[in-house]
């Protein structure tokens, strides 16, 4: 059972079996006289007919430069993302007839949160707006509470005043674009062949491949299941500068040297996972890059994962310097650096040129800030909730190849007990816990966070925030509409316990 759990822990591939089930293929959809095949959207209007979302206004042509109307839209929507559109016995909306060809369809967006009950009319024939597609979009996907978020952060478009929340993200996502480097243009009628290409958009996204897996495996025990993983870095091993740079092992060379047999035997590269505090910097970076291959070679791994959390700026130009000598000196083998992410409302560290780093490695990987709204007996205090990786990710779009980041997810649960944060808890211990007391399992879909709530076996108040394969879906689901590409997992020892604690 867990290990069929774990082969599809990262895996999107249930959305993607929902966006391509129940099609049809209409026949001749592709043949649209009035659509030139040097069109700038003509690839994407065939394919968009090809795929069923939407097909021409007659059988011969497309209706290419007309307006789209939100009813329209709304099923074309609602096919997008496979909805049930059963007929309904009362409608949503007061201009929405219970028999009219779309209201299925838009009782099935008002289902899934695409529209909302803000006013009493749909407005189903009205042409649909830049701007009301963006929202549309946005809430579709199930960001509406991360646009809201969203809201705060700098616009490259003037004139949006109303629901910035929505076209920033549309636009962060690059499902939508300006119509000039400074205008959105939200009141301005979309097309049908504009809404054919942002469908393609979107389509291409959540179908890429599925994210590569990156695992981190700390010596001692059982070897977990290996399956599926590209690279594995061996944990144990600290940057040390007393008496010069050096590396400290804290694992037995021969316990070190079968896991890294074991990854190999999997199909995977094997990494050294290198972590110092930013006093492990204070050496030139010539000597610490010097001492670093060294461990690299003696260890017989595929490259280094260097690990110096919450650095402060003072260490910023160091850590560039180290990654600038160090990626040459491994002689074409892997370097793969961890770096804080920017946060929103968590404490944010300075000390990485995102940039510089970004370059000079393989990949980057970014921590993504937790956030602990404490207060009562169950504080909310998500383990790096998407908003926070949205946050990252948008900032660092123009400043970090997508093809060199990483996401790291914790495996390590947030708990509360009557109130108070308890570090001593595992995820192994919150499976044990459920056998006892009256405790819950619940989902928020704000925070893309699993967490376990009720009352110990001594009637004490636990709350208890981990990312479970659902959390981690969510999170590769949006890396990917990053064209983020791979997810690392900070403890591959601690998933079965993860597991079980979301049983």
């Amino acid at each position: 059972m867990i290990k069929k759990q774990l082969q599809r822990l990262l895996s999107c591939l249930a959305l993607c079996a929902v966006l391509a089930g129940g099609l049809t293929v209409p026949a001749g959809a592709a043949d649209f006289t009035d659509v030139p095949a040097n069109h700038w959207a003509a690839g994407d209007i065939r394919r968009c007919a090809e795929l069923g979302f939407f097909q021409g206004e007659s059988a011969a042509r497309f209706g290419l430069g007309h307006p789209m109307t939100r009813a329209a839209f709304t099923v074309v929507l609602s096919r997008f993302f496979g909805w049930e559109t059963t007929a309904p016995t009362q409608a949503a909306y007061t201009d929405v007839p219970v028999n009219a060809w779309y209201a299925g369809a838009v009782q099935a967006a008002y289902a899934h949160g695409a529209v909302t009950a803000q006013r009493a009319e749909f407005r189903p024939n009205d042409p649909i707006t830049r701007e009301e597609l963006a929202v549309m979009l946005v809430r579709a996907l199930g960001y509406g509470t991360i646009a809201g978020l969203a809201q705060d952060l700098p616009s490259a478009f003037p004139d949006v005043t109303t629901n910035a929340g929505y076209i920033i993200m549309a636009y962060h996502l690059d499902l939508m674009r300006g119509v000039s480097a400074a205008s959105f243009a939200p009141s301005r009628t979309a097309p049908r062949e504009q809404v054919a290409v942002i469908l393609m958009r979107l389509y291409d996204k959540l179908h890429r491949a599925e994210p590569g897996r990156v695992g981190i495996l700390s010596p001692g025990g059982d070897l977990p299941d290996l399956t599926g993983y590209e690279t594995i870095a061996v944990s144990g091993a600290y940057l040390m500068t007393a008496g010069g740079a050096r590396v400290a092992q804290n694992a037995d060379s021969s316990e070190a040297a079968e896991l890294r047999d074991a990854i190999h035997a999997a199909g995977a590269k094997a990494l050294l996972y290198v972590k110092g505090s930013s006093t492990a910097l204070n050496s030139t970076a010539a000597d610490t890059a010097a001492c670093l291959v060294s461990a690299v070679e003696e260890g017989g791994y595929d490259g280094v994962l260097l690990d110096i959390p919450s650095l402060e700026t003072d260490k910023k130009a160091v850590l560039v310097e180290l990654a600038q000598a160090l990626k040459p000196a491994l002689n074409g083998k892997l370097l793969y650096l961890t770096a804080e992410a920017p946060s929103r409302q968590s404490a944010c560290y300075d000390g990485y040129d995102y940039a510089a780093l970004g370059k000079a490695a393989d990949k980057l990987i970014l921590r993504i800030a937790s956030i602990e709204e404490a207060g009562g007996q169950y504080p909310a205090a998500p383990v790096e909730p998407l908003e926070e990786l949205y946050y990252a990710l948008a900032e660092l779009q123009d400043k970090v190849d997508s093809s060199k980041l990483s996401i790291l997810m914790s495996t390590k649960p947030s708990v509360w007990v009557n109130g108070r944060k308890n570090t001593s808890l595992t995820a192994g211990d919150l499976s044990k816990l459920t056998a006892k007391g009256s405790l819950a399992h619940h989902y928020s879909d704000r925070y893309g966070c699993a967490y376990l709530a009720g009352l110990t076996a001594n009637n004490k108040p636990l709350i208890a925030w981990y990312l479970d394969e659902q959390s981690m879906e969510a999170r590769a689901r949006l890396a990917r509409l990053f064209n983020v590409d791979q997810l690392v997992v900070d403890d591959l020892r601690a998933l079965p316990a993860t597991q079980e604690a979301a049983q």
